[in-house]
């Protein structure tokens, strides 16, 4: 065959790193698809970023004349953001590219708009880098278990907040000391709202839930919390309690036979595969009815171990460009309603800071009662004129929880409701 041309849209962090290994890697991908694979073109906004390790002449900054110019086998798209990437995509789908994209948020905003394209026009649409930077895992909820029935997915999927939450806990810095720590790092960013209020946390959950349970799934189908009000007592309790605090990706099929989606910080037992997984590294944890625990763990960002992951959809779609095949494409044939995210049920964690005075217990032991959420454990620190109470429930469900933490705020002796968290994999 003629080789295999590829244009590259984006060259920063991710995408350079994909240049430098489709060079330096150019035998053994030969070798692995069975035809030469070519980087043709390379996009970026302005020429003054182009690297210079790579050829000039690669580099433009129109990418839909470089597309219409090259005609390129496969597209790679890590320029990231809605817009332009959509259109970019969409326009290599039309020309018969098939396409590569790590773009988390662009696949759970609209990927619908971009499966519907690629099977309009016969070309693959691949995004194993999407979640989980270098760590296989998309693939293997796609294929792998197609012969399963996934009854939950949960993770650690934001490098980030992992990072902060880890020095939280094994240093006992406060938040804004540890987020300051990450971005010295170059573990967040300047501006980390994304990160530290788990839009990308949902993001990377739309996909998942999307790929584990055979339905459509967009972020706005998500509720996501951040971990930006964790505070260093709620550290402090949790490893009182044998627990440490995760943000937690968590898909999982519901009692009312939808399922539910949501991003939230979590208290997880030491004992569980998760609580072991520290600093920027991610871990993904599937349930399944017949290959029961299984765990996904990795490097789940960066611009080598994610550049590792593109490259492996480039060579198994180039692969399907040798034999005239197409990767399985979307599997939405289930359709499952999203569930409330009041019906999720779990056990909770509620921290209450409460005058210290005779009678203030049982009024909050009845507001518990009254709305049917029953008291595992309760543990009362006096502080002078203030007590500081740390209940666990049983398993609740969360819009029970919420109405009981309303009703506890209406009450005279309750100073505040300070955290609400949930309690999971025990």
């Amino acid at each position: 065959m003629d080789p295999l041309r590829v244009v590259l849209l984006g060259c920063g962090v991710v995408g350079s790193q994909v240049a430098r290994l489709l060079h330096e890697n150019a035998s053994d991908l030969e070798q692995r698809a069975g035809v030469r694979i070519e980087l043709a073109g390379i996009a970026v906004h302005d020429l003054a970023v182009a690297p210079d390790s790579l050829p000039h002449d690669l580099f433009a900054t129109d990418a839909i004349e470089l597309m219409a110019r090259i005609k390129p086998d496969i597209v790679i798209e890590l320029i990231g953001g809605i817009n332009p990437a959509r259109e970019f995509i969409l326009a290599a789908i039309a020309g018969g590219a098939s396409v590569v994209t790590a773009n988390k948020a662009l696949l759970a905003h609209d990927g619908a708009a971009l499966h519907d394209a690629a099977a309009q026009h016969g070309v693959d649409l691949a995004f194993e880098a999407s979640v989980g930077g270098a760590i296989p895992l998309l693939r293997p909820l796609k294929e792998s278990l197609a012969g399963d029935k996934v009854v939950r997915v949960l993770g650690i999927v934001n490098g980030t907040t992992n990072y902060i939450l880890t020095r939280m806990d094994e240093s006992g810095a406060d938040y804004w000391d540890a987020l300051a720590e990450a971005q010295a790092l170059g573990f967040a960013e300047a501006d980390p709202t994304a990160d530290v209020e788990g839009h990308d946390a949902a993001a990377k959950a739309a996909i998942l839930a999307g790929l584990a349970f055979h339905t459509r799934v967009t972020i706005n189908d998500v509720q996501a919390e951040g971990i930006s009000k964790i505070s260093k007592a709620d550290i402090d309790s949790a490893r009182a309690m044998g627990h440490v605090i995760k943000l937690l990706a968590v898909a999982e099929r519901a009692d009312d036979g939808g399922i539910g989606v949501r991003v939230n910080p979590a208290m997880v037992p030491r004992t569980h595969p998760l609580a072991s997984v520290r600093e920027s590294f991610n871990a993904v944890f599937v349930e399944a009815e017949a290959a029961d625990q299984l765990m996904f763990y990795g490097r789940g960002a960066g611009g080598t171990p994610t550049a590792s992951a593109v490259l492996g959809d480039v060579v198994a779609l180039a692969r399907n460009k040798v034999q005239g095949a197409l990767s399985p494409g979307e599997s939405v044939y289930a359709q499952l309603p999203i569930s409330p995210a009041g019906a999720a049920r779990s056990r909770h964690y509620i921290s209450i800071d409460v005058d210290d005075r005779a009678g203030v217990l049982a009024q909050v032991a009845s507001t518990f009662a009254e709305h049917k959420v029953s008291i595992e454990t309760l543990r009362q620190d006096g502080r002078g004129d203030d007590a500081s109470l740390v209940i666990v429930t049983h398993v609740a469900r969360t819009w029970d929880v919420v109405a009981t933490v309303e009703s506890l705020r209406a009450l005279d002796a309750v100073r505040d409701v300070a955290t609400v968290m949930q309690v999971v994999g025990d």
